[in-house]
């Protein structure tokens, strides 16, 4: 194991700190007083979970009004590219319709491994396409209405439900992460 004692001066120099970039900004020059927001940005920093969103993708998830009935699935296309987009670090799939779920319920729920398993009998394989990962959150949205229905669950807790029912009756089976 190498030490400070192994450096040479020329190493340190080349040294960059580059870690969060815009969260470590935001953080080394925050100067006001402490509150649960801010403790959670430094937790999610520690833990390399902060996920920064740009402000017009922002705009286009603020297009959606809690109270929509029904889903526009040209702007949740938009918005599902623009976060999944390989510019946007800590999202993926599970992170957007987590988003999107707590942006409106009545439309939205979370793709999970627990739930997508538990409808389609099969484990979620999230595709490398942007536009397969989307079409697949399209249908599973589709698929879950047509379950929630079935199994008379309200739509807006079929995630929730359908997870512990698969923690219930999959409890020997685990998850891929």
């Amino acid at each position: 194991m190498k030490t400070y004692k192994d450096l040479k001066i020329d190493d340190i120099k080349k040294v960059e700190y580059n870690y969060q970039e815009k969260l470590t900004d935001f953080l080394d020059n925050y100067d006001d007083d402490f509150s649960q927001e801010l403790i959670d940005k430094i937790i999610l920093w520690k833990i390399n979970r902060y996920a920064f969103v740009p402000k017009k993708t922002l705009d286009k998830i603020n297009k959606i009004k809690k109270s929509d009935e029904k889903i526009d699935i040209p702007l949740t296309r938009e918005i599902l590219s623009d976060l999944l987009d390989e510019n946007v670090k800590g999202i993926k799939l599970a992170i957007a319709s987590t988003i999107l779920r707590f942006k409106n319920p009545n439309i939205y729920q979370i793709i999970d491994q627990r739930v997508y398993r538990f409808i389609y009998g099969e484990n979620f394989n999230a595709p490398k396409s942007i536009d397969e990962q989307i079409n697949i959150y399209l249908k599973y949205l589709e698929k879950l209405k047509n379950v929630s229905k079935i199994l008379n669950i309200d739509y807006q807790q079929s995630d929730r439900i359908l997870y512990e029912l698969d923690k219930t009756y999959n409890k020997g089976i685990k998850i891929k992460y």
